[in-house]
């Protein structure tokens, strides 16, 4: 690990021209305070060698990276940036005439902290500071979100899909291109553009899934047996999985006589390109699609201050925004007001956090009636504990009990419907109603009550779920809506960087500074 050796080339920027550095800036702090920011011992495990030549030192890389994710700079710009820039220059300690590094340097520190055992370093420092200034002692709301934001790769349509995962076993598997140049026939692979066909002509693009699709499947079935590593295992798997996700036997086939269509519709958890296989294809709402991953996040909603982040796949249940909201609240050491929409809001979000003692403010999903003007769940009168529902006509049945309380139940009215002079607000069933019940009933329950009757819960939601919207701007601002990075590793450490540079300045703006070793917030300008 190099050292900071004190020396600059040509005069020190910050003690030259410090009235030129605005003050109460971002890199007008870091000059001053880098070092006790980012110490050289935080960096230490992340550079285990003792051997080679030292490195630039960890405090410069870090001020560097902090610096391009606030403005949102691409690496030949943050360099730029550090060779034209005084401001640049003071704050990462570099000299007049300093011509700083390569970009490639700040792409190897951030590979260095991603695979590091804390990634999220340079957030955790900044969050350390927060909590020696104090300023969130007392604020025990935290607001819950989420936003989409852009994979840094163009999604492939079906057809470049599978071309792309084709060439890629054949460049990475040994023995393959042996394979491929015998069993492969829709497609020149080592031709870099499109196959030649007439595109507006549907038989001819039948003709050509159908095609690439069996070149794919003789392709992995004639592969020789041997122990793969790990490039050459992810693209098999890869080509397997393109030749699956987006095709399906042609109407009539079963696909055994090499007839395909695209699939209508979209798969699940359908991977949209074989350059960043983990970015998906997200639902933010029923009409609104983008295509990469989301960020979550967790402020304190007076002062805008990110207590946690995540970005994750934009896909899968583990990755939904109740299953990530557990986790970001999980580091609170005490008990918090939650405020989040209804993403949130499901049974299984509520009991976690209700039984490690927070209060929530999730609002409640919206009850959708079998018949559009009629009843809904909550006109049945429905007792889980005795196991019986009332309908609004005042019939009782049992519930079934496949697993309990915990367990989707069900409530079958059947052939108390005929007849009954409330059924054509109730079912179009010929069958009669048949009402399911899911686990954590009565939780869901009681918080569409106490969000429809209680005042105070209502006016608490109002004023303080919002400001998180406040948060979500920030966060995409400066172009940051589109990721530069491929894989969730890379850009969950962007994300906390990101998250950790906005932190730092909005603490500035409250007067953070450091007296006798301590970092405070100026009751001044606070």
């Amino acid at each position: 690990m190099g050292e900071w050796a004190g020396e600059t080339v040509g005069p020190d920027v910050w003690e030259t021209c410090r009235e030129l550095i605005p003050a109460g800036s971002v890199f007008a702090f870091l000059a001053e305070h880098r070092g006790a920011l980012f110490p050289a011992e935080m960096f230490a495990d992340m550079y285990p060698s003792a051997n080679g030549r030292p490195s630039m030192p960890p405090q410069i890389l870090a001020s560097a990276v902090t610096l391009q994710a606030l403005n949102g700079l691409s690496d030949f710009e943050t360099v730029q940036e550090l060779r034209c820039d005084l401001r640049w220059k003071a704050a990462c300690g570099l000299g007049l005439n300093d011509m700083a590094f390569d970009p490639s340097l700040l792409a190897y520190f951030r590979r260095r902290l991603s695979r590091s055992a804390r990634p999220n370093r340079v957030f955790e420092a900044v969050r350390e500071v927060v909590k020696a200034t104090g300023v969130l002692r007392g604020k025990h709301r935290r607001a819950l979100d989420s936003t989409v934001l852009d994979d840094a790769v163009a999604t492939q349509d079906t057809v470049t899909q599978i071309i792309a995962a084709v060439r890629a076993v054949i460049r990475e598997v040994p023995g393959a291109a042996e394979v491929a140049a015998a069993q492969c026939t829709a497609h020149d692979y080592t031709d870099p553009g499109k196959p030649r066909i007439a595109w507006n002509d549907e038989q001819a693009r039948a003709g050509l899934v159908d095609a690439l699709v069996g070149d794919a499947l003789r392709l992995l079935g004639h592969l020789p047996e041997q122990q793969l590593g790990e490039k050459a295992a992810n693209a098999v798997g890869i080509l397997a999985l393109v030749a699956g996700q987006d095709v399906e036997p042609a109407q009539d086939s079963d696909g055994r006589d090499g007839r395909w269509r695209i699939t209508r519709g979209t798969a699940p958890n359908r991977m949209v390109s074989t350059v960043d296989p983990e970015a998906r294809h997200v639902h933010k709402t029923r009409t609104h699609q983008q295509d990469g991953y989301k960020a979550h996040l967790a402020t304190e909603p007076e002062t805008g201050l990110y207590t946690a982040v995540a970005l994750t796949p934009g896909a899968g249940p583990e990755h939904h925004e109740a299953a990530v909201g557990i986790d970001l609240l999980a580091e609170e050491e005490q008990p918090v007001d939650a405020f989040g929409d209804t993403a949130y809001s499901t049974g299984d979000a509520r009991q976690a956090l209700e039984a490690a003692g927070h209060r929530l403010f999730f609002k409640p999903a919206p009850l959708r009636p079998a018949v559009p003007g009629g009843f809904t769940l909550d006109d049945f009168v429905i007792d889980t504990t005795a196991n019986t529902v009332t309908c609004p006509n005042g019939h009782t049945v049992s519930l079934s009990d496949p697993g309990g309380q915990h367990h989707q139940r069900k409530a079958t009215f059947g052939k108390l419907c005929t007849g009954c002079p409330l059924r054509e607000r109730c079912t179009k069933a010929r069958t009669g109603r048949i009402l399911t019940i899911r686990p954590h009933h009565d939780l869901l329950t009681a918080a569409r009550r106490q969000a429809a009757t209680d005042p105070d819960w209502q006016a608490d939601y109002r004023r303080w779920r919002p400001p998180v919207e406040r948060a979500v701007a920030w966060l995409v601002h400066h172009g940051n809506r589109k990721l530069r990075y491929r894989g969730t590793i890379a850009n969950d450490t962007w994300l906390h960087t990101r998250a950790a540079a906005l932190n730092l300045r909005r603490l500035i703006n409250l007067g953070l500074t450091r007296t006798n070793g301590t970092w405070t917030i100026n009751p001044v300008t606070a």
